[in-house]
């Protein structure tokens, strides 16, 4: 019944009588390991490494923070959630970047039972890569009916060289409702049933509290998608289709006006970002030529901006155009050619035609920073049509001849992605100084060096993670904004230790002053700074190892 439901509503791209079963429950388990499998061996050697290391980057020391403080505040305050305890005495500012809302409920039970940070935080890197292949071979199987295929699709989703120029962003990794959103869609657009019209919502939701950034672009990329696939849809169905999306809509808009509420209010304070900083992380279409370095192929001697790499493979790129060049034409492709054509042009953000109108009039548009990150939606567009091609002309070649090329197609395609090993670091647990600063009473941690206002962020991401082991309030601070009293503090701070800087910090509330000896590039510098505090008045009450090396506190009374 189903089928013959389906056929009477939408024209399959697909010829049904050709459409297998879909696999046991087995052969899926199969499929999600072997996508885990590929994450192990794609990000080696930091499977072997979990609990301990990672690329060495200040925003995986922000990520930590980001997730520990939510499961902080779950346990003590939730009602002061995005009143995190950095940028003192600034309030809501968990909202200055994206909050990783739904990453960090993830990560709270595996907080609460003690896990390394650095595990918690590998599990859900690693897990986000794999499970985001997993969703793409979803769509890419229903789609095209076709297991090989989908695997092709679902390892040019999860592991273009877009995803290690960005593995120290934990939220842009986070796109496995991406690829959910688009196969709830096309459900409902079967169907016309409620509950997938419900589902599309929530997927475009839980992409939302992932990563904004991404939650944003899917919302414009679905709608433009589903309205061109719509006239599929027969007229007598519409009614209904169009209700059941109705409904996914009002799921998805209160939950953007409940999560959008503090970064509306953080917007209030801190503005918008300026025309020249989206014009720096908007693409050129020289960009999707650009590799970042580490691969193997293409990107050994190359070291260009992580934001602005988005090299998609020349395999996935001629097998998409095949995929239009040489299929029958229908609907169903060319709206995901549409769809192709409009993430690239969203991706070159400023330097685009859809962008400067978006930013020109919806709001929204005016807080993103980078809008290259459109990118990811390229390489979705670019899956589905390569998996269409495997999926459309291959079936003619005897079977043996058939696999040989999926598996050549693939291995050249992983071939394209592969990094050598990534070079990880270890990131210290617990150093004593911090330990030391946990048992003491309450007061506002400062900790220096300092960056220079035009040399942001300095270490302020390191600090930020090692208050995880003290919770005291911080007025060192790392994000995408900075708010003008931290901005105030830090001019004051450049002729630290004197004493208009400790009039600043005693007006501040601050109470303890960690002054970190080996992060100093003159050793000079910080035996200077030791002594002019001790002449001050200000009484050095421990010195410790910092993870690195000595770290002296005092206490400013």
């Amino acid at each position: 019944m189903a089928s013959k439901r389906y056929t009477a509503r939408v024209i399959r791209d697909v010829d049904p009588a050709e459409l297998r079963p879909l696999r046991p429950w087995r052969r899926r388990f199969c499929i999600w390991g072997l996508f885990v499998l590929l994450t192990v061996v794609m990000t080696w050697p930091n499977a072997r490494v979990l609990a301990t290391h990672s690329i060495e980057h200040q925003d995986i020391f922000f990520n930590i923070w980001r997730l520990a403080w939510v499961h902080h505040a779950l346990v003590t305050s939730p009602s002061h959630l995005f009143d995190a305890n950095q940028f003192h005495p600034e309030k809501r500012v968990l909202a200055y970047s994206d909050a990783m809302l739904l990453e960090s409920f993830i990560a709270a039970p595996l907080f609460a039972m003690r896990l390394p940070p650095m595990l918690v935080h590998n599990l859900l890197l690693l897990g986000a890569i794999a499970s985001s292949g997993i969703g793409m071979f979803a769509l890419a199987r229903y789609l095209w009916r076709d297991d090989a295929a989908a695997v092709l699709a679902g390892i040019i989703f999860a592991f273009a060289p877009y995803r290690f120029a960005h593995y120290m962003h934990m939220e842009l990794q986070w796109t496995m409702w991406i690829p959910w959103a688009f196969w709830a869609m096309h459900r409902t657009l079967e169907t016309g049933r409620l509950k997938f019209g419900v589902l599309t919502g929530l997927f475009i939701a839980l992409q939302m509290v992932s990563s904004v950034y991404y939650g944003i672009f899917l919302v414009v990329l679905l709608a433009i998608v589903g309205l061109v696939q719509l006239v599929r849809v027969a007229p007598a169905a519409r009614a209904a289709t169009a209700g059941a999306f109705a409904a996914g809509a009002v799921l998805t808009i209160g939950v953007a006006a409940i999560y959008s509420k503090p970064y509306r209010e953080a917007t209030a304070r801190v503005g918008v970002r300026s025309l020249p900083e989206i014009f720096e992380y908007s693409a050129k279409p020289s960009s999707y030529l650009r590799v970042t370095h580490g691969n193997y192929l293409y990107g050994r001697s190359r070291a260009d901006g992580a934001e602005l790499s988005l090299f998609p493979g020349y395999v996935p790129a001629l097998l998409a155009l095949a995929a239009v060049a040489l299929m029958r034409p229908s609907v169903l492709v060319m709206s995901y050619v549409l769809g192709l054509a409009l993430a690239f042009d969203l991706s070159l953000g400023l330097n685009g035609l859809v962008y400067p109108w978006l930013h020109g009039h919806i709001t929204v548009f005016k807080g993103l920073r980078a809008p290259a990150r459109a990118s990811i939606f390229f390489l979705l567009f670019l899956a589905v049509l390569a998996a269409r091609v495997c999926a459309g002309a291959l079936p003619s070649l005897r079977p043996r001849l058939r696999a040989a090329a999926i598996v050549a197609a693939t291995a050249v395609v992983m071939l394209e992605y592969w990094v050598v090993p990534l070079r990880l670091m270890a990131y210290p647990v617990r150093p004593p100084v911090y330990e030391f600063l946990a048992r003491q009473p309450d007061g506002v941690v400062i900790e220096f060096p300092v960056p220079r206002l035009d040399r942001l962020p300095g270490h302020d991401g390191r600090y930020a993670y090692f208050s995880i082991y003290h919770w005291k309030p911080l007025a060192n601070g790392y994000s995408g904004y900075y708010p003008p009293s931290y901005l105030n503090r830090m001019e004051r701070m450049v002729t630290f230790p004197d004493r208009r800087s400790l009039d600043q910090l005693r007006a501040d509330g601050v109470r303890y002053i960690v002054v970190h000896e080996s992060s100093y590039i003159r050793p000079l510098e910080a035996a200077t700074i030791l002594d002019s505090l001790a002449r001050a008045g200000v009484r050095p009450i421990a010195r410790l190892h910092d993870g690195w090396g000595a770290a002296t506190v005092f206490e400013l009374k």
